[in-house]
């Protein structure tokens, strides 16, 4: 049986002028940040299956739509990867293995249960894609620079979305993980 579980970057033939070595690094760059959009897709699609409470159709509506932008963010992610002429790596095995988001709280039901993870997920695939951004301008590709700075504006709207339904919520200074509140003189 082959070993499915190389972290090798692979390579095919392509005419694209940036050098190999290039390529090499940036299909794996994409590939790191494709791991972590897979993963939070999944857990937009998890709290739009679960939500519960007063806000439900708003947030179900919201969540899905999420998680449906999401969808779209890691094709034009993962089909960059291919066009440097790597191989996209979006399994379930590569995102278990490759995902730099917290796990995602599987009893969450109430709407805030939901908004604060997913937030603090968005918040983190947009921290981590700026500093993609930052390499991907060092290695002088523009393309997934550019590709890259696409996804960072839709994930900080992402988070401004999500975190509007929580910006006043008491939880925002208490919570230890959460973005500190600074109160006006």
């Amino acid at each position: 049986m082959q070993n499915n579980h190389s972290p090798a970057p692979l390579l095919w033939n392509t005419h694209h002028d940036q050098p190999e070595p290039r390529r090499v690094a940036l299909a794996a760059l994409l590939n790191r940040q494709l791991a972590d959009l897979i993963d939070l897709g999944l857990q937009a699609r998890q709290a739009h299956w679960n939500v519960k409470g007063p806000q439900f159709a708003p947030l179900h509506a919201l969540f899905e739509a999420i998680s449906e932008e999401l969808g779209e963010l890691t094709d034009i992610l993962a089909e960059r990867a291919v066009m440097l002429g790597g191989i996209a790596q979006g399994t379930l095995q590569t995102v278990t293995r490759d995902s730099r988001l917290a796990p995602y709280p599987l009893d969450a039901l109430s709407g805030p249960e939901h908004l604060w993870p997913l937030s603090a997920a968005l918040a983190h695939a947009a921290q981590s894609t700026r500093a993609a951004i930052a390499t991907a301008e060092e290695s002088g590709d523009a393309g997934t620079t550019d590709v890259l700075t696409q996804l960072s504006r839709s994930l900080d709207t992402l988070l401004w979305k999500v975190e509007s339904h929580i910006a006043l919520d008491p939880q925002w200074s208490n919570d230890a993980s959460a973005p500190r509140r600074t109160e006006s003189a």
